[in-house]
């Protein structure tokens, strides 16, 4: 089983492109979307990042082991968190766009994000329409944007409120345990990124040996930009000789 892990503001509308490169049996994918995201959280999540790596874990047992996991910005930390405290559940791994290394500091968005009242303005003037331009200009098709932006609804902005704001040392934290971390994995980045810099995919690689796919002309949405050539990579990832 393949499951692909979105990111913050996502969707899991946001794989469609690289999907669609992979053409994949869908009774072998999961794409599912974090608590919160698209529908209302179930009652008692907290929306928490330890939450969120707990649902994760669940997912990932319920698809039955070992998974193949695909994770592209909060769900590149989710992957990676989860494949080191359960690493007996996962065949491989493969992850863009962010990372957790012990270097990296929040981008300005996340910042304001996790401080209170500042983070509650700062959602409350961003509007669907504004954010949908915001994607589109980091590189998302205009018409993937507006469907993700269709989803920036109040049950989202306050789940991204509170896993931000319970994640300020997260980057710490979570590099403590990458030995565990599974060798079977890839990580792919878009060095035009305005949130996290290469590098921190460059450090993260040098300490783990992981191998890194780098795109000079990408930016965050990389796996969208270069859906076919991480496609590509996935493939030979999971082929029975990797």
């Amino acid at each position: 089983m393949k499951i692909f892990v979105h990111g913050v503001p996502d969707t899991p509308a946001m794989w469609e492109p690289l999907l669609g490169e992979l053409a994949l049996d869908e009774g072998m994918v999961r794409a599912p979307s974090l608590p919160s995201f698209t529908a209302p959280a179930p009652k008692g999540f907290s929306c928490t990042k330890d939450a969120y790596v707990d649902w994760l874990i669940s997912e990932m047992e319920a698809a039955g082991a070992p998974v193949d996991l695909v994770g592209h910005d909060w769900g590149a930390l989710l992957v990676i968190r989860a494949a080191c405290l359960r690493p007996d559940l996962v065949r491989s791994w493969a992850v863009a766009n962010a990372l957790p290394q012990k270097d990296y500091r929040w981008h300005r968005t996340a910042r304001i994000w996790q401080t209170p009242l500042l983070g509650e303005a700062f959602m409350s003037l961003t509007s669907p329409a504004r954010l949908a331009e915001a994607l589109a200009e980091a590189g998302l098709p205009a018409t993937l944007a507006r469907k993700e932006a269709s989803y920036w609804t109040p049950h989202m902005r306050r789940a991204i409120l509170k896993l931000y704001r319970s994640a300020k040392n997260a980057a710490d934290e979570w590099s403590k345990d990458l030995d565990r971390l599974p060798r079977n994995g890839l990580v792919f980045w878009g060095d035009k990124d305005p949130f996290v810099p290469v590098a921190t995919a460059e450090k993260f690689c040098a300490e783990t040996g992981i191998p890194l796919h780098r795109h000079a002309d990408a930016g965050h949405w990389s796996i969208v930009e270069k859906a076919d050539q991480f496609a590509a990579l996935l493939k030979h990832l999971w082929s029975p000789s990797a």
